[in-house]
Parts: C-alpha cells; sequence; structure tokens
C-alpha cells in the first residue's frame, strides 16, 4: 500500500509540474513569465510594492485579453536575457530592441515603441556639446543593453572609453556624479528620467542610432504560439488608441512610430 501511495503521489507531482512548465499553473491558470529590471524608469519601474511602466502596462493589457496571469522576475537587464535564453522566462517587458545578433536567437513581435540612442552630460559640462567633443572621454552605459553595442559601431576607431555598470541607476549616477563624461541611453528615455528627478543632465548631439522595440519570444511551439498572439493583440491595441494612450501616460509623446 505505500508503495502504491508513492507512485500515485510521484505521478500527481510530475503532472503539476508539467503543467507549470508549459505555462500552466497549478489552480488551471493560463501563466506568462516576464522579466524586467524594475529599476528602468519609464519602462519598467517600482512605485511603492507596484511594478509600473510603459512596456509593464502595454505587457499587462496584451496579457489580460488573452487570458494570462503575469508573473514577474526582476534582475539586471543581461541577467533577463540570459534566463530567457534559458527558458526560465517567456518574455521581456523592459524596452527590447530589435538587433540582427538577437534575432539569430529569439523571435520578435511587432514593434510597440521606437528609441533613438542619445548622449547626456552634466548640463554644467561646456567642453561636450556634440559627438565629436566625446573623443577622449569615458561614457557609461548598461551591461548587455543595446545601447553599448550602436555605440561601438558608432565609435568605430575607438576614441571614446565605455564602461558598463549592471543597472541603469548607476550607470546614469556615474555621470551625474563627474566619475565618468556621459551616459548613453534610449532619448526618450532619457528625457523622462531627467523631467522626474529634475536630474542635472542634458542631451548632446543627435542620436546615433534608432532601434524597433518588441517583445522577444523563444524560437520553440510555445514561443510561436504567444508571437501570433501577442501580433494579433498589439495591433488591436494600436487600433483602439490604448498605446498611444500609455505612451503618452509614461512619456508625454508618442514612441509608438
Amino acid at each position: 500500500m505505500k508503495k502504491f501511495l508513492g507512485i500515485m503521489i510521484a505521478s500527481v507531482l510530475l503532472v503539476v509540474l508539467a503543467a507549470c512548465g508549459n505555462g500552466t499553473s497549478s489552480s488551471g491558470e493560463k501563466v506568462l513569465r516576464v522579466g524586467a529590471t524594475g529599476q528602468s524608469f519609464p519602462n519598467s519601474f517600482k512605485e511603492g510594492d507596484k511594478l509600473v511602466g510603459y512596456d509593464v502596462e502595454v505587457l499587462e493589457a496584451v496579457a489580460k485579453n488573452l487570458g494570462y496571469k503575469v508573473e514577474w522576475t526582476l534582475t539586471d537587464f543581461s541577467g533577463l536575457m540570459g534566463q530567457l535564453e534559458a527558458g526560465k522566462l517567456d518574455t521581456i517587458a523592459n524596452n527590447v530592441a530589435v538587433t540582427d545578433e538577437r534575432k539569430k536567437v529569439y523571435n520578435f513581435t511587432d514593434k510597440y515603441s521606437v528609441l533613438g540612442t542619445q548622449v547626456a552630460v552634466r548640463s554644467d559640462n561646456n567642453e561636450i556639446n556634440t559627438l565629436d567633443d566625446l573623443k577622449g572621454k569615458t561614457i557609461s552605459a548598461v551591461l548587455g543593453s543595446n545601447n553599448v553595442k550602436n555605440f561601438k559601431a558608432w565609435d568605430t576607431k575607438g576614441e571614446v572609453t565605455l564602461k558598463t555598470y549592471e543597472t541603469r541607476e548607476s550607470a546614469m549616477n556615474e555621470v551625474i556624479t563627474g566619475k565618468v563624461d556621459g551616459y548613453i541611453n534610449a532619448s526618450t528615455t532619457l528625457l523622462a528620467e531627467i523631467a522626474k528627478g529634475k536630474l542635472p543632465l542634458k542631451l548632446v548631439g543627435d542620436p546615433i542610432s534608432h532601434d524597433d522595440v518588441s517583445f522577444p519570444f523563444a524560437r520553440t511551439e510555445q514561443g510561436e504560439k504567444l508571437l501570433k498572439e501577442f501580433n494579433t493583440e498589439l495591433q488591436k491595441l494600436r487600433n483602439d488608441g490604448t498605446l498611444l494612450k500609455i505612451s503618452k501616460k509614461y512619456y508625454g509623446e508618442d514612441v509608438t512610430q
């Protein structure tokens, strides 16, 4: 009898674990495992204990319409990409730019925003007024972000020193405290951060590139299914004005085009 009960319990556990691994909780809910940093204003950040932001709200609108319960995982950006590749996350809602390198590994939804990569310096910095003035200087960026790749592609001669940090806050504080000369990020994100925190920063030069931002999914059967579902819902959010409304809420302008 004990042996029989042991087999039955093990069988039940296997069924539960299999269900959870296939995007279904033990209670039968459809679960979507999503990653974010929780420190990236205005994309994903904390207001008290609540995770909010442009990317977060777009993701949750899609998930709600599709009947998914969202389970959030918060970690640094490079860690998010690693967990997605390892199959521990279904997607990421944190300003993930579409690149040729990433397209070799993931499938991307239709874009839900467009970003221009730009450099910010201290507002009292009178030495750096154009991109050419960055020669011989040091700028900060977030490790694993597309901004690093974009800047290296622009600085083909390696005339600018690039230092990377695990979090956006660390990278930004380095220029505010004068430890580095500049900080690179999306121009719309920089403007939102400067306005909210009344930060002593200003943008210099033109954007060095523009990137589409999308939700990445693994090239698996489940990933393909989610990709199709997301594209359908994103188009609905664009058509009914929801995407634009969320954009203006967090950016004060239209970043969806």
